[in-house]
């Protein structure tokens, strides 16, 4: 399903203008000292900021604005229903733990879902001044050198392949840490510590993998049209929609993607 291509257009261009705002005020924060709240729920840790607030209040007033009638979902203030079949998933700060510690890793997520399908997912990245999003259109990265469209790569061997991961503390049971292991060490080498960076890294060439667990939607489904915009495949560990989150794999293509699911289940 997707929304007729001038709907799309509109979208996409309001987006673009609110995460890159959005971005303005998470930089106004960044590397600056900041209070920090520990709202853990599920997590020994889980901290939010002034930053991730005021990135969600900005996001969803610009929403209801322009949008009244569609639903939001957002990290720090939860479910505003709406009366049209769509919905917008806000990650303020997806990487607060990098966020607060001074590392890039971090970016601004924002997802439009049309029923059960995300027609446009956004990542801001504001310290390096780059957008990744994906649409119908394709995915593409927007920085200083302009607009370049965002392509996959082509490693069909896991043992060629770089995996990335936030952290293997992610994986809630023994059976989920054991297939991270298996995968894992069935790749060239991994790299912990890098949020929804992560996924731009895949669309954009330089790694093969992202394995994670523990996800919510807001997490992971922004980055669905970015990564499959750029030829890759993103889903649960059983093979279905990641739209819930929970255990994710993206991979760089189908036969690595088919081969992870391997050893991830085995």
């Amino acid at each position: 399903m997707t929304p007729a291509s001038n709907d799309a257009a509109r979208y996409l261009e309001f987006a673009m203008d609110v995460i890159e705002q959005a971005g303005a005020i998470a930089l106004k924060y960044f590397r600056t000292e900041l209070e920090v709240i520990n709202k853990a729920k599920k997590r020994e840790y889980d901290p939010v900021t002034r930053a991730d607030r005021e990135i969600e209040e900005y996001i969803r007033g610009r929403i209801r604005e322009t949008f009244p009638n569609h639903a939001i979902i957002g990290e720090e203030f939860g479910y505003q229903s709406g009366g049209s079949p769509y919905s917008w998933l806000i990650d303020p700060i997806d990487g607060t733990k990098g966020f607060i510690t001074g590392s890039p890793m971090w970016g601004v997520l924002l997802g439009l879902m049309e029923a059960e399908y995300c027609i446009t997912g956004l990542l801001r990245q504001p310290f390096l001044g780059e957008t990744y999003y994906g649409s119908p259109a394709g995915a593409f990265l927007l920085d200083h050198a302009g607009r370049t469209p965002l392509k996959t790569r082509d490693t069909r061997s896991m043992d060629e392949a770089i995996v990335c991961c936030t952290h293997p503390g992610m994986f809630l049971t023994e059976d989920a840490r054991r297939g991270f292991d298996r995968a894992a060490r069935s790749c060239a080498f991994t790299r912990f510590g890098t949020d929804c960076y992560g996924y731009a890294l895949l669309a954009r060439g330089f790694v093969d993998l992202v394995v994670e667990g523990d996800l919510e939607a807001y997490d992971i489904v922004p980055l669905i049209p970015i990564v499959e915009g750029a030829g890759g495949i993103v889903t649960d560990w059983q093979g279905g929609s990641a739209n819930r989150g929970g255990t994710v794999v993206a991979a760089a293509n189908r036969a690595l993607h088919a081969r992870t699911l391997e050893l991830l289940n085995s």
